[in-house]
């Protein structure tokens, strides 16, 4: 009787480990990462813990051990990286999204459609994300280079550690602008609040966000259902409805 409330114990104990999934996810994606996993969570007895920050320091915690599940990274570099060092499982791999920049603040009149303002002198505070650790922050950067303003804008530059700290920089007003995640500062396919310029696609390289499964976790089946569950149609109208493009047939080994 005692090894047979052992084992049950220990079957319990499993069976918990498994219907929960610990995820980390790239700071742009914050806002529709919660909203599909409640989403989920909603038809589902599976939870998600979901951790955020930028893709190069959730990219460090990972290889120093931390116990994620997965990483939804903002870019593909990370994850690509992460598979190449047997850390992650290479048949998850999934592209699951492409973002979009764009130069936002909370002043109605300052930001034009064309993105005129970086030309001038009026404004105070340009932020955008650490290059180095963040994709969005790389992006905000080409953009100033392909339109030759990096040195004349550069003494104004004030960078965050991630693109979340990026907008709290320009949603206090601590700086009059800001290059971020299109998915900050829209919902249902509209700019909340402010004044934008969605950043043309022909200024910087398409930021593609790669997903993958993390070793630890290959047969875990709550992520399973979560992993074709973020591939699907609900999942898809969410990332649609913060301004985000479907990737669709690149790396995607969903059913």
């Amino acid at each position: 009787m005692a090894l047979l409330t052992s084992a049950t114990a220990t079957l319990t104990a499993a069976t918990a480990v498994a219907d929960e999934v610990t995820i980390a996810v790239a700071s742009n994606f914050t806002a529709p990462m919660q909203a599909i996993a409640a989403r989920y969570e909603a038809t589902s007895n599976h939870k998600i813990k979901m951790a955020f920050g930028s893709s190069g320091k959730i990219y460090a915690q990972i290889r120093h051990g931390a116990p994620f599940d997965a990483f939804f990274s903002a870019d593909q570099e990370k994850t690509a990286r992460l598979i190449s060092e047997g850390l992650a499982e290479t048949d998850s791999l999934i592209t699951y999204a492409e973002g979009k920049l764009v130069l936002w603040s909370t002043h109605s009149d300052l930001v034009d459609n064309s993105g005129t303002i970086l030309k001038t002198t009026r404004f105070n505070k340009l932020a955008l994300a650490n290059p180095k650790l963040a994709p969005y922050g790389a992006a905000a950067q080409q953009v100033l280079h392909n339109m030759h303003l990096d040195a004349d804008t550069r003494s104004r530059w004030v960078q965050g550690e991630n693109i979340s700290q990026t907008y709290q920089f320009a949603a206090s007003g601590n700086a009059d602008l800001g290059f971020v995640a299109l998915s900050q500062v829209m919902r249902n396919g509209e700019i909340v609040e402010g004044s934008a310029w969605i950043v043309p696609q022909s200024l910087y390289t398409p930021i593609k966000q790669d997903a993958v499964v993390l070793k630890r976790a290959a047969d875990n089946p709550a992520l399973a259902e979560f992993w074709a569950f973020i591939q699907g149609p609900q999942a898809r109208a969410i990332m649609a409805a913060y301004g985000y493009s479907a990737v669709q047939g690149e790396h995607s080994h969903a059913e």
